[in-house]
């Protein structure tokens, strides 16, 4: 298991070290490259999951460990639900208000008298990530 952390380990850290070389060298013109990292992360990131998860079906043999093993996957699969919901309803939100808001600040500086409307809609998109908070307390609450 310390071979694959440690292995796990240097290829997260060969991605970081390699997003710092790109980011101060400027490759943003070139798309073509910018697709090819784009690939190599994705394939860079599903094989992190293989490497993750083969140890983890070739030890759930065992049957005494089996129960164990799946209370403690299904309490953790209940962190990664939460933090999706969360995750998820922040972005959405951010975008929703980044659209919002723009649109707003234009409304607002051609007639000042429409801001509380505009306030409304700002915080109708604000109100997403508080439904996603709330849905991810649900999750971690629930039994």
């Amino acid at each position: 298991m310390k071979i694959i952390l440690t292995i796990v380990t240097c290829i997260i850290l060969a991605t970081i070290i390699t997003g710092i070389r790109y980011e101060i060298k400027g490759v943003a013109g070139n798309q073509k490259r910018l697709k090819k990292m784009m690939a190599i992360n994705i394939v860079s990131v599903f094989g992190l999951l293989a490497i993750a998860l083969i140890p983890n079906l070739a030890f759930a043999a065992s049957a005494q460990a089996a129960a164990p093993a799946a209370a403690q996957a299904s309490s953790g699969l209940k962190y990664i639900g939460a933090a999706f919901s969360t995750g998820l309803a922040c972005i959405g939100s951010g975008v929703a208000v980044g659209q919002a808001g723009s649109a707003a600040i234009g409304a607002i500086s051609e007639d000042s008298s429409i801001m509380g409307k505009t306030m409304i809609i700002l915080g109708l998109a604000e109100g997403i990530a508080i439904y996603g908070l709330i849905i991810s307390i649900m999750i971690l609450v629930a039994q």
